[in-house]
């Protein structure tokens, strides 16, 4: 029996709410910032057109950028699609991360600021996902 499973669902400990809540904070920040990222990108200000151009790619792929992460921002935020969505975001994070990587961006402020933020977004799920904790136990 996996941990997927209907009847190991209904034996799975309950989460605390102390994690949940977590979890949730931690989903909430995640959100807020890529809500941010994807209004300025949807209204098309000129720092992301002016962005774009710096790292290479043609302005007008900023409003693209913010629709494809709208799609992943609304399949994260509704429970039945959170894995995918973070799945999908992994993917994005990727690319911002070989963007940044490929024209010589400082690494702990840029480069890996996918990373900051993907880590954000599987830890809030993680925290507050009762099937994913057990999928992916921590073991200390």
């Amino acid at each position: 029996m996996t941990s997927l499973d209907p009847a190991a669902r209904a034996t799975a400990p309950a989460a605390s709410k102390a994690l949940t809540w977590a979890g949730w904070g931690l989903t909430g920040l995640a959100t807020l910032f890529m809500t941010f990222d994807i209004a300025i990108k949807l209204i098309d200000l000129q720092i992301v057109r002016d962005t774009m151009v710096q790292l290479g790619y043609p302005p007008e792929l900023g409003r693209t950028i913010g629709v494809i992460e709208l799609i992943c921002l609304a399949l994260y935020l509704n429970p039945r699609t959170a894995v995918l969505g973070a799945v999908l975001f992994t993917g994005v994070m990727g690319g911002a991360i070989a963007t940044h990587l490929r024209i010589g961006d400082p690494l702990f402020s840029h480069v890996l600021f996918g990373v900051y933020l993907g880590a954000a977004i599987w830890g809030g799920l993680w925290l507050r996902d009762t099937r994913l904790r057990a999928l992916f136990p921590v073991r200390l």
